[in-house]
C-alpha cells in the first residue's frame, strides 16, 4: 500500500530504498564478470573507505567508487568488481563497518513501482476530501447521541436519587484539569445534606466524566 511505499523512501540510507536515489550511469550493467555494488559508509570512516576500498578484496576495479548520495550520518557509495570476488568483498567490509546493500538495478522494476506510487497517491486525494466531510458528518452526529445519552443519564439518575415530582436543575460545567479537585469539593460542601450516605472521594482519578460507573464517583448530586 501508499504507506509501505512511503515508508521505503524515507529513513536513513541504510533502510530507505535506493530506486530513487540511483541512476544508471551508476552501475556497470550486462557484464558477465563485472557487478557494481552500493555501499553505505559512515561519514566518519569515508577516508578510510577511499583508502582501502580497492584492497578489501582481490578484483576490485580501481578508482570505481562515487558518492552517489548522503543523509545526516552515512555516505552510499558505488564500487565495481569482478562478481566472484563478491562475497570476499562483503565479509571484509563487514569487518571496517561498510555496509554493502543488497540492490540489483532494474528499471522495469523501478519504473512499475513507480507508478503504482503515483497511482496510490492519486487514489489517496481523490479519497481524501470525501473521506474528510463523512468524519465530520458522522462525528458530529456521534457526538450529539453521545451528549444525549448523558444528558438521559442524568435526569434518570436525578429522577431515581430524588424521587418525583421532578425537581432538580441541570447545570453544565467546564473546569480546567487543574480546578477539578477544588471544584468536586465545593460541590461537596454545597450539596452534601442532600444525600448523607453519600461518601464523595475527593481524590478519585478522573478519566473521562460518566463513563465509570463505580462506587467511587457516588457524590451527593448527580
Amino acid at each position: 500500500n501508499l504507506q509501505n511505499l512511503e515508508r521505503k523512501n524515507a529513513g536513513s540510507l541504510l533502510t530507505r530504498s535506493l530506486a530513487e536515489i540511483v541512476k544508471k550511469d551508476d552501475f556497470v550493467l550486462d557484464s558477465e564478470y563485472l557487478v557494481t555494488l552500493l555501499v553505505v559508509v559512515p561519514k566518519l570512516n569515508h577516508n578510510d573507505w577511499i583508502k582501502q576500498y580497492e584492497t578489501l578484496a582481490e578484483m576490485v576495479v580501481p578508482r570505481s567508487s562515487n558518492v552517489l548520495s548522503e543523509d545526516q550520518d552515512s555516505y552510499l557509495c558505488n564500487v565495481t568488481l569482478f562478481r566472484k570476488a563478491v562475497d570476499d568483498f562483503r565479509h571484509k567490509a563487514r569487518e571496517n563497518k561498510f555496509i554493502v546493500r543488497d540492490f540489483q538495478y532494474n528499471e522495469e522494476e523501478m519504473k512499475a513501482d513507480k507508478e503504482e506510487m503515483n497511482r496510490l497517491s492519486t487514489d489517496k486525494k481523490k479519497q481524501f476530501g470525501p473521506l474528510v466531510r463523512w468524519l465530520k458528518v458522522n462525528f458530529s452526529e456521534a457526538f450529539i447521541a453521545w451528549i444525549h445519552v448523558k444528558a438521559l443519564r442524568v435526569f434518570v439518575e436525578s429522577v431515581l436519587r430524588y424521587g418525583l415530582p421532578v425537581n432538580f436543575q441541570a447545570m453544565l460545567l467546564q473546569p480546567n484539569k487543574k480546578t477539578m479537585k477544588k471544584l468536586r469539593e465545593v460541590l461537596y460542601e454545597l450539596y452534601k445534606h442532600l444525600d448523607s450516605s453519600a461518601a464523595a472521594i475527593i481524590d478519585a482519578p478522573m478519566d473521562i466524566p460518566g463513563l465509570n460507573l463505580s462506587q467511587q464517583e457516588y457524590y451527593p448530586y448527580v
